[in-house]
């Protein structure tokens, strides 16, 4: 039997490291297509302000990036670690897109950071755009492997279970590689990267403004992060959408586990904006729907049922039972390789040999199962519903939030010419919210597949290694000590740069009117001219 304790707690452990990770990451991916944008700037225009507003947020991109790959290696290691039979189970399949991250993506990225950051007098302008491209192309291409990776445990496609080795082996790598689980996931996790950063640089340069420093800076950079923004922002709700689709073809539970829906939607579905999601009852309380738009989400259709969690929890049942009967053609087979009658009835059963594999949380032999085991095990596969109706919701607020306020800082920007010291406040205050939302996010992806670590292939508890839970809660301990540490000096970093700003921190006074004058997109008339705005 295995140890449940330590399952959870290594779950727990990962969770930890894992959500740590991904505060850096979608800083780089989208503060590094940015220093893209920006140096395009300079380089189409040859003004040195857009030379110093790069160097600026590189800086800032820089001290991420340092931290970002500090917490994605020690994930790396966590494999091997506190999930060591995952690893043996499917390490031919999970670990090719890592090498290919690691060999291409990451080598490229960080070869060429160290050219982005001491190359500006060696290179000529478009030799070191090429570079700083090179830059964010390495960091989304790390992201495309390690979400082809992840895409996999969600939809195991290209692969099948070799009853010779009693491991997953890849057969279609392609399938891998093309993966829609994957490809969704991708270009949704990425754009949601590119919201983060925009949003950092529109709250740091309207604290900027709100001072009355680096105005030239501030004004420039909010151009930019709010139209970047407005294109991110649109691309996470439509990929988002996209998402929903996927998971409704592929991961009905979890879609099932996002919506409350406890029974089958006759078509056309309705979505639940808000309601109060009750397991014991199996109902969702005071919930307000949306007629048709769940349908158009997961089904694309208006005639398409949206199968409810009852449902899923009946077919279930039927599936672990069909599993119990791999799993005993499974035993015959390593007993009597030769075994034709064994092979055919595997042959006949193998893909619900994972579900037959669900029993082994409550029984050591999925073949002395009970019904009730059955039964206990089928309702274990409906995840922790009310995290996931939730984390799905906040999420979605946030990305619509965005969208608004990068819509008026375009407006405020381009068209009013003249930015309102309530949004500078409001974009202030506001800029936690996208990383709140990529955490969110990517608890709905990951407790909405439980109870499988490879989604209807290896449940969770399984793939753990052989720890106590004392050695488990003591590396917990560890990781969170050392990470409190290193969040602590990357703030101090982080805040420290942008108080300085540009060039060391020199503080630019204004005369005149004051912060209106700050803020406004006109040219203060003032003596102390800010260099930015030449």
């Amino acid at each position: 039997m295995p140890d449940l304790l330590v399952a959870d707690l290594s779950r727990w452990q990962f969770a930890l490291t894992a959500m740590y990770h991904f505060l850096f990451v979608p800083l780089t991916l989208g503060l590094s297509m940015m220093l893209v944008i920006m140096e395009g700037a300079y380089v189409m225009t040859g003004k040195e302000v857009w030379k110093k507003i790069t160097k600026f947020w590189a800086t800032l991109f820089g001290i991420n990036f340092v931290l970002g790959v500090a917490t994605g290696i020690t994930m790396e290691f966590e494999f091997g670690t506190n999930w060591a039979y995952y690893s043996h189970y499917v390490g031919d399949i999970f670990g090719a897109p890592l090498a290919i991250e690691g060999l291409m993506a990451f080598f490229l990225e960080a070869t060429m950071v160290g050219l982005m950051f001491f190359g500006w007098d060696k290179l000529s302008r478009p030799a070191h755009w090429m570079v700083t491209f090179l830059v964010a192309l390495g960091s989304n291409l790390s992201a495309l492997w390690i979400l082809i990776a992840n895409g996999w445990m969600q939809h195991p496609v290209g692969s099948a279970f070799n009853p010779e080795t009693m491991r997953m082996e890849v057969n279609n790598f392609m399938e891998v590689l093309f993966n829609p689980v994957a490809q969704a996931k991708f270009v949704h996790t990425v754009s949601a990267g590119y919201v983060t950063a925009a949003a950092f640089v529109l709250a740091v340069s309207a604290w900027y403004l709100l001072r009355g420093r680096h105005v030239g800076l501030a004004k420039r950079s909010i151009m930019v992060a709010s139209s970047f923004g407005i294109l991110s922002a649109a691309s996470v709700i439509v990929l988002g959408d996209e998402s929903g689709y996927i998971d409704g073809e592929n991961q009905k539970f979890k879609l099932a586990a996002m919506e409350a829906m406890w029974e089958t939607e006759e078509a056309p579905a309705s979505f639940t904006l808000v309601g109060w999601p009750d397991r014991e009852a199996r109902e969702t309380h005071f919930a307000v729907e949306i007629p048709y738009v769940l349908g158009l989400i997961a089904t694309r259709s208006l005639d398409k049922e949206v199968e409810g969690i009852e449902d899923l929890v009946d077919q279930a049942r039927a599936r672990i039972v069909n599993g119990i009967a791999a799993y005993d053609a499974l035993q015959r087979i390593r007993e009597n390789p030769d075994d034709a009658a064994a092979q055919e009835a595997f042959a006949a059963t193998r893909t619900d040999l994972g579900h037959g594999l669900l029993l082994t949380r409550y029984v050591e032999d999925p073949r002395d199962a009970t019904q009730a085991h059955i039964e206990a095990a089928a309702d274990g596969l409906v995840p922790n519903v009310a995290l996931t109706f939730w984390g799905f919701r906040f999420m979605v607020g946030i990305g619509f939030l965005f969208l608004a306020i990068f819509a008026l800082g375009f407006y405020f920007m381009n068209i009013r010419r003249n930015i309102p010291k309530w949004y500078l406040r409001g974009a202030v205050l506001a800029a936690p919210l996208p990383w709140i939302a990529a955490e969110f996010g990517w608890i709905v992806a990951e407790v909405g597949r439980q109870p499988w670590i490879i989604d209807g292939v290896l449940p969770t508890h399984l793939g753990v290694s052989s720890l106590s839970a004392a050695q488990v809660i003591t590396t917990m301990v560890g990781f969170t000590a050392i990470y409190g540490l290193l969040l602590f000096i990357e703030m101090k970093l982080m805040l420290r740069a942008i108080r300085l700003g540009p060039g060391g921190g020199a503080v630019v006074p204004l005369d005149g009117g004051g912060i209106s004058d700050a803020i406004g997109i006109a040219r203060p008339a003032a003596p102390h001219a800010d260099p930015f705005d030449k």
